[in-house]
């Protein structure tokens, strides 16, 4: 029987369609723990800095996991150069295929590596099962392979082209050892790759058991409806918005490389069934790392589309189906070989910044958002073990999010497409030869407003051995997250070399290679996101709060909420503080924090 939905349109069976889909998605979220629990690098068990997905034989996504959208490009990437490299025919029970190129085999940057499975069932290929995991290093001019001013890919490390990395459940060790050895720690890249192929082998396992259940007839027409519910869902919102248009503009503090900024432009157009994103303004491609993929850029658009539009839909193919992107010839976001893209995560945030801050100009006010640190920096240190062994420790920092249409912006999150975990101090100082001095929120750097940005954070880390060496790429030092509707801008970003001492510096957002000594340290303190609404409109309550929990200074409140103002708050909230809020402690705080 064929039903109709008023959202979603012709589905056959809509109570097996979301039975289903769950099921999928519950079966991706296993793999994805399976990945976690058992990897033996901090990147990935720590970190989760790992993605899972699952494809039908044509190539279509039908359900992924969610923490990390850029990894969706990589992944659908690596099944598309599978299917046009490798004649089905060919592709056997228990075989294995691994990449990472963005060049010819769909990848987004070196250090995303995609293991690619297929799922046979009664003889034939039903499915495809793909996981990918950003490892610590895979060689190239820096430890961790991201050097914000690398001027081609052949700096950035070791290139996989969609090789046969297990032949019929055969591991090739040969191509193993290839691999393995153009990097800084050989052995954790194997045992990582272990794990991956051993995901895949347990995700095989669960499928297979699913088609057994439903049969691959009702499985497919299942497949069906999801895409067209998703598809459809979607065109149902655009109808809602269309005809309409709008732009916006983000900026990058400078291309990796030269010290001009760099335009992300973008232009969205509503149709009845389809949304233009066209990018023609953006600047041209960055002599540096900046460089966006194609599948990179996508990803960024779907998950932009999914968040902003209706955060309901399907993680399916059925959302490409209403997305159409233009670019322009050889800009940041249309990079040519041996164009450099090993941050391209940055440029994928600030184009992030760009889409949902057209999209929200589409949108009623209570869904709009300011901006929040939309950089993704990333710092990594390199040295030797107590037991000679070498290692590489990487790390994407957090910051702030921007403040909303309902409640404050969130403190010290990872945001977008790259939304990883922040590294355990306990798990840094025990894995590595490093000392964390700092790992806190940083003071006054969310923007003011009726609802304040979050904040960012402060990470200072110190070597507790000579000839560490250091690089990071980040952004956003000069240009702050900007507010929306009447909120002021969250604070930028900088980076310190040993902060307090005779020998204190502010480092170069793109700093590579910098041998440090024992004691020698590293702050790097990441943006917080802008304000959102009049700051007159924000509640006495909240800027109280601000103030006692030191999330604010009371100079910071005064400048933003005048001062008159926040002395009245604090003499009338002052016996609140002692009777409901903290008590003897309370006062103690209100006292430190009334210091000018």
């Amino acid at each position: 029987m064929t039903t109709k939905n008023s959202t979603s349109g012709p589905v056959s069976d809509p109570i097996a369609m979301e039975v289903y889909n769950n099921r999928l998605m519950a079966i991706v979220e296993s793999m994805l723990h399976i990945l976690v629990r058992s990897s033996f690098s901090t990147n990935v068990k720590e970190r989760r800095d790992c993605s899972v997905g699952l494809f039908d034989a044509s190539g279509r996504v039908l359900a992924q996991t969610d923490h990390t959208p850029l990894h969706l490009g990589s992944t659908v990437g690596a099944i598309s150069c599978l299917l046009q490299e490798f004649p089905i025919e060919e592709i056997r029970e228990g075989d294995a295929f691994m990449c990472n190129d963005p060049y010819v085999a769909g990848g987004t940057h070196l250090p995303d590596i995609t293991v690619v499975s297929p799922v046979f069932h009664q003889g034939r290929i039903a499915l495809f099962l793909a996981n990918i995991a950003h490892h610590s290093d895979v060689g190239g001019v820096v430890p961790g392979s991201i050097s914000g001013t690398s001027q081609t890919i052949f700096e950035e490390g070791i290139r996989i082209p969609l090789v046969r990395i297990r032949h019929g459940g055969k591991l090739q060790n040969d191509i193993v050892r290839l691999v393995t050895l153009n990097t800084r720690d050989p052995k954790e890249r194997e045992l990582d790759l272990g794990v991956q192929l051993a995901t895949n082998d347990r995700g095989v396992v669960m499928t297979q058991e699913l088609l057994d259940h439903i049969g691959e007839a009702r499985f497919t027409a299942i497949v069906a409806d999801m895409l067209t519910y998703t598809r459809q869902r979607l065109r149902n919102q655009l109808s809602a918005l269309a005809p309409k248009e709008s732009s916006f503009i983000s900026f990058l503090d400078d291309d990796g490389i030269g010290d001009d900024p760099v335009k992300i432009a973008v232009r969205v157009a509503v149709s009845d069934d389809k949304l233009l994103f066209d990018f023609s303004g953006t600047g041209s491609q960055a002599a540096g790392a900046m460089n966006v993929p194609f599948n990179a850029l996508q990803a960024t658009i779907v998950y932009c589309v999914k968040m902003m539009i209706d955060p309901g839909l399907m993680p399916n193919h059925g959302i490409f189906d209403g997305i159409s992107i233009k670019t322009p010839s050889k800009s940041i976001v249309s990079p040519v070989h041996p164009a450099a893209v090993g941050a391209r995560s940055i440029t994928a945030n600030k184009v992030a910044r760009a889409v949902i801050g057209a999209l929200a100009q589409m949108l009623p006010p209570d869904r709009g958002i300011a901006s929040g640190q939309d950089i993704v920096p990333g710092v990594c240190f390199a040295g030797q073990r107590s037991n000679g062994d070498a290692y590489v420790y990487m790390e994407t920092v957090g910051g702030g999010s921007g403040g909303t249409a309902q409640v404050d912006g969130m403190d010290g999150v990872q945001l977008h497409v790259t939304n990883t975990s922040n590294l355990p101090v306990e798990a840094l100082e025990h894995e590595y030869g490093l000392l964390v001095d700092e790992y806190a929120l940083v003071e006054d750097s969310g923007g003011a407003g009726k609802y304040r940005g979050g904040l960012g954070i402060a990470r200072q880390i110190a070597a507790t051995e000579d000839g560490v060496i250091f690089s990071v790429r980040s952004d956003g030092h000069i240009y702050p997250a900007p507010g929306l509707r009447g909120g002021q801008d969250g604070r930028c970003a900088r980076i310190l070399f040993n902060v307090g001492s005779a020998e204190e510096r502010e480092l170069g957002s793109k700093t590579s290679n910098l041998v440090l000594n024992s004691g020698d340290s590293i702050r790097i303190e990441t943006p917080g996101g802008g304000g959102y609404g009049a700051i007159e409109d924000r509640s006495d309550k909240q800027i109280f709060e601000d103030v006692l929990d030191g999330k604010t200074s009371l100079a910071f409140a005064k400048k933003g909420y005048g001062a008159s103002r926040t002395e009245e708050i604090l003499k009338k909230c002052e016996q609140a503080a002692f009777d409901a809020v903290k008590g003897a402690k309370g006062a103690d705080a209100l006292a430190r924090r009334s210091q000018p």
